[in-house]
């Protein structure tokens, strides 16, 4: 299916308002890792060089189950797109009220709203909820761009399409065209690694590319647990283990087996770590796949999964050689789209 993107939208002199994702880690008040802030450069940028008069960002953070919570306020977050975007001048706003304009200054650009989620409307798919953030903000367009919520029927993912045309943001096309290419036409042969904790969770991904995959490679807690494999499902076979016996990382015959998969491979999809991995006595055998998969320029590689890619985007801090088709800044979202699951958000966006 095509897709209006921002690029089909007539954005010069409109005011758009831009769903984003920020649900970016924060600790003592600070952003640990604004992967998802840069991924949604793209989309700003082209908005602000298309003449748009004004941005409305709306996102959130964390689940403050319909209640304002300072915690989980996305201050810390405007104040790192300031420094991202030094050119205009940004503004931070509260959600507005009912039949509330919003008053900001007449030199803004980007205005940034406070965290959905602080009203319960957002997570109810409240008609009411978004239509009165579409009113205070005098928005003519919607770009979707928050592309780790699109599994979601939300209010800014679904409800708004009654209210807006709507359209996808760069950051959303780019995920999806990825995916898509590794679902619908991947080179063989096909791997598929996968890892974590929890094989309910992992289950229907291994069904789905059964049939499609060369090798799907299972290690991570599924396999120390005893997961079972079949035709071409791998399951680690040896494993480090800690003092107590616990098996915490695979282990290096299993880790070379994956090793020569990779080196053949044409299309690798990787969710879940195959060890411990924050611990770094457990890290070896997820390192030496990111690293791998980093350095092949003759594959469309693709990962996917918070942990996975929060473990990639650490480990490409250090190594900036490293290089990947896609990682991926939705964990549920990606799964559902790589299962074919009903996806709220993408059937809100405006076809072709």
């Amino acid at each position: 299916m095509k897709y209006q993107t921002v690029r089909d939208a007539d954005v010069k002199g409109k005011i758009v308002l831009v769903r984003t994702d920020y649900n970016v880690p924060i600790q003592d008040g600070k952003i640990v890792d604004d992967l998802r802030i840069r991924t949604s450069l793209s989309t700003l940028e082209y908005l602000l060089e298309a003449r748009a008069k004004r941005i409305f960002i709306i996102s959130h953070l964390g689940r403050p189950e319909g209640k304002a919570n300072p915690d989980m306020t996305l201050a810390p977050v405007v104040e790192v797109l300031k420094k991202k975007l030094p050119k205009c001048k940004i503004e931070f706003a509260p959600l507005p009220k009912d039949g509330e304009s919003m008053k900001v200054a007449d030199d803004a650009k980007v205005v940034v709203l406070e965290n959905l989620r602080f009203d319960p409307g957002e997570e109810a798919n409240s008609a009411d909820f978004i239509k009165n953030i579409i009113d205070a903000t005098g928005a003519d367009v919607y770009v979707q761009d928050g592309f780790a919520v699109i599994h979601r029927a939300h209010a800014s993912t679904s409800a708004v399409a009654e209210y807006l045309p709507v359209y996808m943001g760069l950051l959303v096309e780019k995920e999806v065209e990825n995916l898509t290419k590794v679902i619908n036409k991947p080179e063989k042969p096909v791997l598929v690694i996968i890892g974590g904790a929890k094989v309910d969770d992992k289950k229907p991904l291994i069904d789905e590319f059964r049939d499609k995959a060369d090798t799907i490679v299972v290690g991570g807690k599924i396999a120390a647990d005893g997961y079972k494999g079949d035709n071409n499902i791998y399951v680690a076979e040896d494993f480090d283990k800690d003092a107590g016996g616990a098996k915490l990382d695979v282990g290096p015959l299993a880790t070379a087996k994956i090793a020569g998969y990779i080196t053949d491979a044409k299309t690798i999809i990787w969710n879940g770590l195959l060890g411990k991995a924050e611990d770094p006595a457990y890290a070896t055998a997820s390192t030496i796949v990111a690293e791998m998969m980093g350095e092949k320029d003759d594959a469309e590689t693709v990962v996917c999964g918070g942990d996975t890619t929060g473990f990639v985007e650490t480990l490409m801090k250090d190594h900036p050689n490293l290089k990947y088709s896609l990682v991926s800044t939705g964990g549920g979202a990606a799964l559902e789209f790589l299962v074919g699951s009903r996806l709220p958000g993408l059937e809100a966006i405006k076809c072709k």
